[in-house]
């Protein structure tokens, strides 16, 4: 019988870059910047707030794991190439906020409403300050979450496929009617998700990535080979 340790060090790699992830998010967070890019377009103004929609924000932090711990457990290749996918993302993000500094002035300076949900929206406003933004990982993993789970087993059935389409794209919209992301940042993320989606499902980026790395194990078979 398989160890836990053996059924799951697939998850080390990935359970190890969200630890560095984490770590340079904190960092972007708490460091000082004396200028940023402040974004906005003109869609922004016309997006309307609605507390209501921190609950479809917050679920984002059980779904994403969930889809990738169902993955890692039942679907080795989808748990891979969703790594790929949402690891990739995510450096992108780390990168672009670590070069060009970013942020917005679009949340509300006081509540419109006082309910249980404009007071989960100050909590969330008092631990996620309005910088570092683009794109939005948030809408980008949503989505890649979304793309993985259609294409396992269990998103074979309808009900499942359905719920999480309509998770996915409660999501997407809190994040503007929350007023925590512009339309910029959830627009760049939907692009930036064409470009993987093409790269990892279509074009089988999984597929090449382990042919370098056959290469790369006969190159140093054949020289140690050589050196006998």
């Amino acid at each position: 019988m398989k160890t836990i340790y053996e059924k799951n060090k697939h998850l080390l790699p990935f359970a190890f870059y969200m630890l560095v992830y984490l770590s340079w998010f904190a960092w972007l967070e708490d460091r000082y910047i004396w200028r940023y890019q402040v974004i906005h377009v003109p869609v922004d103004d016309l997006i309307p707030f609605c507390e209501p929609f921190v609950l479809p924000y917050f679920l984002w932090f059980a779904y994403i794991p969930a889809v990738v711990l169902y993955l890692a457990w039942h679907d080795r290749d989808g748990y891979y190439k969703s790594a790929i996918f949402l690891c990739t993302g995510m450096t992108v993000f780390l990168v672009v906020s670590t070069l060009f500094p970013n942020g917005h002035h679009l949340r509300p300076a006081v509540m419109p409403r006082d309910n249980i949900f404009s007071h989960m929206v100050m909590l969330l406003y008092r631990t996620d300050t309005p910088t570092n933004l683009w794109p939005s990982i948030h809408v980008y993993n949503s989505l890649g979450a979304h793309i993985a789970l259609c294409g396992s087993q269990l998103g074979k059935r309808r009900g499942i496929r359905l719920s999480s389409l309509l998770l996915c794209v409660s999501i997407v919209l809190s994040t503007m009617l929350l007023k925590q992301h512009s339309f910029f940042d959830v627009a760049t993320a939907f692009v930036m998700t064409g470009v993987m989606y093409v790269l990892v499902y279509r074009c089988d980026l999984l597929y090449y990535l382990r042919q370098f790395r056959s290469g790369m194990r006969e190159r140093r078979s054949r020289r140690a080979a050589g050196k006998l």
